[in-house]
């Protein structure tokens, strides 16, 4: 338990953060989600689109540290991949 006043906010920060942080991932987890949906369907068409409004998303949660900017790399590489395969 925080005894401080000072460490009473930091705590009351850190709880505020990890709500905001855990809504960002789920909404990245969601737009990977649709990509990979689209993927499943054998539409490339619609998985070029759900893609393309998912990379903004990734990049921008990747910016504020709630996801390292290594994993972000990593998993738009991985689905523009998925959807190449899909294409050829």
């Amino acid at each position: 338990m925080a005894n401080t006043k000072q460490a009473r906010k930091r705590a009351r920060q850190a709880e505020d953060r990890r709500v905001l942080k855990a809504s960002q991932r789920s909404m990245v987890r969601t737009y990977v989600k649709r990509v990979i949906k689209a993927i499943q369907s054998g539409d490339h068409a619609e998985a070029m689109g759900a893609f393309k409004a998912a990379q903004p998303v990734i990049d921008r949660i990747a910016d504020k540290d709630v996801m390292s900017k290594r994993k972000a790399a990593r998993m738009k590489s991985r689905l523009n991949k998925r959807i190449k395969a899909l294409a050829a």
